[in-house]
């Protein structure tokens, strides 16, 4: 497998204390890759600087063979880079459908003039966005929730959602940032069986967890990060026996 990702040497510091410093990993196309260590670790600021929300202090990140450089946000969405946030993030006043229809902005073509006047072309871009929606709601298994306030939603439910209103973007790459934090037992299993769908189909995607038994499920490889470094990668049979991994992150949860 080719890589999708690549990241040489990144850092990046808050007040002159290393989130990451001199981090690199590389995942291949179709890869599932976990994400753990202990909190401080740098996970979270991982996931920000590869979506653009933070900007490196050094290092490199290429995506698809492209320097992502300081691309925004938005820019990396329309490549294909697809965040869930650990925390339910959802439009209130809106839909579940609506909700998820907003996951298609980035792929838009048509401008607001076009909508205002509500443009043919406009039309047949919002019915499209529609089906999409609906399509990815059916995916995730909400599709009887659509026509519902999101606000109202259970939070296994909410999550699911949120991974609807990135799979509506056609990500090529999608970022779980703790996903299952919170969930209840059988909300657990039932985002733990989306995941390994989307797996199955080929998706790459990078998953931070705390879970160590709910990552060694789901993920291909695994990176550990500790004190903003990388400091081991492998099988999740591998770290489970990786003598820094078990002193730095496993030995805590263990001890």
């Amino acid at each position: 497998m080719s890589p999708l990702l690549t990241i040489d040497s990144l850092s990046r510091s808050f007040g002159g204390v290393y989130a990451l410093r001199d981090v690199g990993l590389t995942v291949a196309e179709g890869e599932t890759r976990g994400v753990i260590g202990p909190n401080g670790a740098g996970k979270s600021t991982l996931f920000n600087l590869i979506g653009g929300h933070l900007t490196p202090e050094s290092g490199t990140l290429r995506y698809a063979g492209r320097d992502l450089g300081r691309l925004t946000p938005h820019v990396r969405a329309r490549l294909g880079i697809a965040i869930v946030f650990q925390g339910a993030r959802l439009f209130r006043g809106m839909t579940a459908l609506e909700n998820v229809m907003v996951g298609a902005h980035a792929r838009t073509r048509h401008g607001f003039l076009a909508g205002a006047l509500r443009l043919p072309r406009h039309r047949r871009e919002e019915a499209r966005i529609r089906a999409d929606a609906l399509a990815a709601l059916e995916r995730v298994g909400l599709a009887g929730w659509a026509d519902r306030a999101a606000d109202v939603l259970p939070l296994g439910q909410q999550r699911a959602l949120q991974v609807a209103r990135a799979l509506c973007a056609r990500p090529r790459l999608l970022l779980l940032d703790e996903p299952a934090s919170g969930l209840r037992a059988g909300e657990r299993e039932a985002l733990g069986g989306l995941i390994e769908d989307l797996r199955a189909e080929g998706l790459t995607m990078m998953l931070i967890e705390h879970d160590v038994a709910f990552v060694a499920r789901l993920a291909d490889r695994v990176s550990v990060l500790d004190l903003g470094r990388h400091i081991a990668e492998g099988t999740p049979a591998e770290i489970r026996e990786d003598e820094a991994v078990i002193a730095a992150y496993l030995g805590q949860a263990a001890g």
